[in-house]
């Protein structure tokens, strides 16, 4: 048995609460709140290597952070002790709105008082 294999055999599973803990961690600069809880988070897959996709949006086409914040998101969930590899893809379909805020965000940014 290789080495790697053994790493692989040894390597906890990297389970979607711990990507998730990690989005909590990435702010949109113009907006204080995070990307999970703003709802621009439309999926996140792990397989058996805990290589992770996640597909993403932004606010708006023309956010000035839409190369930031993806970096950012990569470099976040990276941090995950065991991680494999980290691919986040900007996605623009469906289209970002304010219900897919959760009710944290919307407390936060005055949607509901």
């Amino acid at each position: 048995m290789t080495t790697e294999m053994n790493d692989q055999e040894n390597r906890e599973k990297i389970t979607r609460e711990m990507v998730i803990e990690k989005l909590h961690t990435v702010y949109d600069p113009e907006i204080p709140a995070d990307v999970w809880e703003l709802g621009l988070v439309y999926d996140i897959r792990i397989d058996e290597q805990n290589n992770v996709d996640i597909e993403m949006t932004m606010t708006t086409p023309n956010c000035p952070e839409a190369q930031s914040i993806p970096m950012r998101t990569q470099w976040a969930v990276e941090e995950i002790p065991g991680i494999g590899s980290v691919n986040v893809q900007l996605v623009w379909d469906p289209p970002w709105n304010p219900d897919m805020m959760s009710e944290v965000a919307k407390v936060q940014l005055g949607y509901i008082f």
